[in-house]
C-alpha cells in the first residue's frame, strides 16, 4: 500500500523543495526589474528625455517653496478667502468675494419642501445644522483629519464646538471616557501642509441658544493668524458639506526658479556616454506647454486612478475612480509677499483646476506629470494617453503640499467666469 503512494509523496517532496530556489529567483526578477524600469518604459519619442521618479522629485522639491508659504500665511491672516488671490492675477477681489447667503445649494422649490417637509416634526428634525466656511495654513497643522498626537485642523475645531454640543451628548461623551467634542462634517479633507481659503463644515447641535456669532467667535481665538472662520450660519438639516457639493477648486503655486541646476544623474550620465540616442535632460520647462497639457482634460469624465495616490484597492477601479474636470489652466504670475526683501516679486506657475471631485493627491499628481511631460517635450495629449497606463509609476511623484491651496467649494452650477485663469 505504500508503494502505492510513493511516486504521489516523491512528487509532493519535489513541490516542497523549490520554495528556497524560488524565493531566490523571484527576487532575483524583482531586483531586475527595478533595474529595468527605474521609472516606467515609456515608449515615444521622448522617453530619453524624461525625468525618472528620483529626478523629477529632487527637481519639484528643490524649488524655494518658502515664499509660497509666506503668501498662503497672509492670505490667511488677512481673511479675505478665495478674494485673497484675485491680486495675482490682476482682478478685483470683490468678484470673488465669499457668498454670505448660506442656503444657495437648494433651489426656492426645494426650499419649500424642505420647510414643508420637515414641518411638525421633532426629533432630528429639530436640531441646528451649521455652515462653517474656514481659512487656515496649511503648514501650521497636520493635516484636516483628526489623529491621535498631532495638531489637525478637524481636531482643534472639533475641541473647540464641544462648548455647543447638548447635554444629552455631553453625557454620552462622558460615559465613554471621551472628551467632548463637537462633531465636523468637511467637503474634502486636507493633507498636511496644504492651505485652504474656503474650506467647508458643518455641525449640528439640539440646542435652540447657540447663534453663530459664538462659534465663529471661538473658532477665532483657538488659533489666531492659522485658522479663520470667514462664515458660520445656520442652513437646512439635509445640508452635507461633500454630498451636496458640486464641485471643488484647487490652486497650485509654483515657483519658477531661474537659477535651477541641470538635472542629470549620475546613473544617467554614464549612459549618455554610451548611448548615442541619449540627450541632456532639460533642466526647466515651458508654462505654455503645461497650460497646453491641462487643457486637454478639461471638458471630460475620465478615469483618474493612474494619478491617485493611496487609495483603497475597492476604490481603484471604476466609477469611483471617474471625475469631470470643469476647468484646468496654468499660467505665468508675479507672487508678491509682504516681506521687504521680496518687493521686486517672484515668478511663479499657478495651476487652477476646478473638478466635481478629486482623489487623493490627485492634483499634486497631475501638476508633477504636467511639468515632466512638458519639460520633456511630449504633446499635449500626454496626460491623456497616461490614463490608459497599468502602472502609477508611469506618472511623477507628487508635487510638494506646501504649493496646493483648496480655494473654494461650490454649490451651485459652476461657472467659468469666477475662475482666476481665463481667456
Amino acid at each position: 500500500m505504500l508503494a502505492k503512494f510513493r511516486p504521489l509523496m516523491a512528487t509532493a517532496a519535489k513541490a516542497r523543495a523549490p520554495p528556497a530556489m524560488a524565493a531566490s529567483t523571484a527576487a532575483a526578477a524583482a531586483a531586475a526589474e527595478r533595474d529595468e524600469h527605474v521609472h516606467y518604459k515609456h515608449t515615444d519619442a521622448c522617453q530619453h528625455l524624461r525625468w525618472t521618479a528620483k529626478e523629477s522629485y529632487e527637481y519639484m522639491y528643490a524649488r524655494p517653496w518658502s515664499r509660497v508659504v509666506d503668501f498662503y500665511a497672509e492670505a490667511v491672516r488677512a481673511g479675505a478667502g478665495a478674494a485673497g488671490l484675485a491680486k495675482l492675477f490682476g482682478k478685483n477681489e470683490n468678484d470673488y468675494t465669499l457668498d454670505t447667503t448660506g442656503e444657495n445649494y437648494l433651489t426656492p422649490s426645494e426650499k419649500q419642501t424642505v420647510t414643508i417637509s420637515s414641518k411638525d416634526r421633532g426629533g432630528r428634525w429639530e436640531r441646528v445644522t451649521f455652515k462653517i466656511v474656514l481659512s487656515y495654513h496649511g503648514g501650521s497643522f497636520d493635516g484636516w483629519q483628526k489623529q491621535p498626537d498631532l495638531n489637525t485642523v478637524q481636531g482643534l475645531v472639533e475641541k473647540q464646538l464641544g462648548q455647543f454640543v447638548d447635554e444629552r451628548k455631553a453625557k454620552q461623551l462622558e460615559a465613554r471616557s471621551l472628551p467632548i467634542e463637537g462633531c465636523a462634517v468637511v467637503a474634502g479633507r486636507t493633507d498636511k501642509g496644504v492651505t485652504a481659503l474656503q474650506q467647508v463644515c458643518s455641525f449640528y447641535t439640539w440646542r435652540k441658544d447657540v447663534k453663530s456669532e459664538d462659534i465663529k467667535d471661538t473658532i477665532n481665538v483657538a488659533a489666531p493668524d492659522k485658522i479663520k472662520p470667514l462664515l458660520v450660519s445656520k442652513i437646512a438639516r439635509e445640508f452635507h458639506p461633500n454630498f451636496a457639493a458640486k464641485w471643488r477648486r484647487y490652486m497650485y503655486i509654483f515657483p519658477l526658479d531661474e537659477d535651477a541646476k541641470l538635472i542629470v544623474g549620475e546613473e544617467y550620465s554614464s549612459k549618455v556616454l554610451e548611448n548615442s540616442e541619449c540627450n541632456i535632460k532639460p533642466q526647466s520647462f515651458d508654462v505654455a506647454k503645461v497650460d497646453g497639457i491641462l487643457r486637454k482634460l478639461a471638458g471630460k469624465t475620465l478615469s483618474y486612478k493612474m494619478f491617485a495616490r493611496d487609495t483603497q484597492a475597492s476604490r481603484s477601479v471604476g466609477p469611483p475612480t471617474e471625475c469631470f474636470m470643469f476647468h484646468s489652466r496654468a499660467v505665468v504670475a508675479k507672487l508678491h509677499c509682504a516681506n521687504e526683501d521680496y518687493k521686486e516679486g517672484m515668478s511663479v506657475m499657478c495651476v487652477e483646476l476646478v473638478a466635481n471631485r478629486f482623489l487623493r493627491k490627485m492634483v499634486r499628481v497631475l501638476v508633477a506629470t504636467a511639468i515632466r511631460e512638458a519639460a520633456a517635450g511630449a504633446g499635449e495629449d500626454a496626460l491623456l494617453n497616461l490614463m490608459e497606463a497599468t502602472d502609477r509609476r508611469a506618472t511623477a511623484p507628487p508635487a510638494p503640499p506646501e504649493g496646493l491651496c483648496l480655494v473654494d467649494v461650490g454649490y451651485e452650477d459652476f461657472n467659468k467666469q469666477r475662475c482666476f485663469i481665463v481667456d
